[in-house]
């Protein structure tokens, strides 16, 4: 992808390889016993990337800005972005940083994930560049609670792009220190749509339903996005409650899945579809994931959501 001309999609999120261990039982156990897995796998890991694949696969120009070191997973990081068709000249080579890498530990329908934050700790706002964020028609922010350096001139970032028109999304995903805080009141307050996951939206807001904690954030920011997994999505778009259910698919792996839903989303923003076609998009979007091992592996393409239609 070359750097001119307009970007759909500008990702800034944390970039770090995926390590995948599947089983029945991977329950590790310490005194140096030795548990045996079914299935590993090494593949492009990370929200931001997982995200940008997703809008790339369904045909959207992407790029996306994130730091990783000058090593092996950070080789690897580029080459797949590259492979996936997403524009790397957002990507900062640190030779003093070290890349961060997650081990999922995959029992089907749940997985316990350790990362190692490396690099994505490190992403500051002044790294990014502001002609990549004049040339994009959508930003989208990953896992805010991991880009720790990237924080403290967030919502600044935010407020300049939509001052130029452009819309901005984010997913904060899970606070590993469950602080739900670090400022990132000031950035949803600045952003168009939110899209965290049931549990996450309940821990922001202190609730104890979907709708409570739906209402709440409705609030501030204008569209809200609650993903269920297996029970769809429920959201609240300029004051209208919509639901949309899961699609059933044979589950492989749910890595990935509600980073694949909310491209699926921003795809439907930006084709101009409506708030309910926008949702059904994405629990589509999500769901297919599911079918392949890691993140990026069965996400859909446009053919696949061609037949999304409003009921009549």
């Amino acid at each position: 992808m070359d750097g001119q001309g307009q970007v759909d999609v500008l990702v800034l999120g944390e970039l770090n390889p995926d390590l995948l261990l599947s089983g029945e039982d991977i329950t590790p156990a310490f005194g140096q016993v030795e548990t045996l897995v079914e299935q590993s796998t090494l593949t492009m890991g990370s929200s931001g990337a997982i995200f940008g694949a997703g809008t790339a696969r369904l045909g959207l120009r992407t790029v996306i800005s994130g730091l990783v070191g000058a090593d092996t997973f950070g080789s690897f990081v580029l080459d797949r972005l590259e492979e996936l068709g997403i524009g790397t000249e957002g990507v900062i080579v640190d030779e003093g940083a070290t890349t961060g890498l997650t081990v999922i530990l995959n029992r089907g329908e749940d997985r316990a994930i350790l990362t190692h934050l490396g690099a994505m700790a490190e992403m500051t706002a002044s790294r990014i560049d502001p002609r990549l964020v004049e040339r994009a028609r959508h930003v989208h922010i990953t896992s805010y609670f991991l880009q720790h350096a990237l924080q403290p001139g967030l919502a600044e970032i935010v407020r300049r792009a939509r001052s130029r028109g452009t819309t901005v999304s984010m997913d904060t995903n899970w606070d590993p220190a469950e602080r739900w805080d670090d400022g990132v009141h000031e950035v949803l307050g600045s952003i168009d749509t939110f899209l965290p996951n049931e549990a996450e939206a309940m821990a922001l807001t202190g609730t104890h339903t979907v709708e409570d904690a739906a209402r709440a954030l409705s609030e501030v920011v204008p569209e809200v996005v609650v993903k269920r997994g297996a029970r769809g999505a429920y959201a609240i778009c300029d004051g209208q409650v919509l639901e949309a259910p899961a699609m059933p698919v044979e589950v492989r792996d749910t890595t990935g899945a509600g980073d694949s839903f909310d491209a699926g989303y921003v795809y439907g923003q930006l084709r101009g579809l409506s708030p309910l076609d926008r949702l059904r998009t994405a629990c589509l979007c999500g769901a297919l994931s599911t079918r392949g091992i890691g993140g990026v592996a069965a996400q859909a393409t446009e053919a696949d959501v061609q037949s999304i239609e409003e009921p009549s």
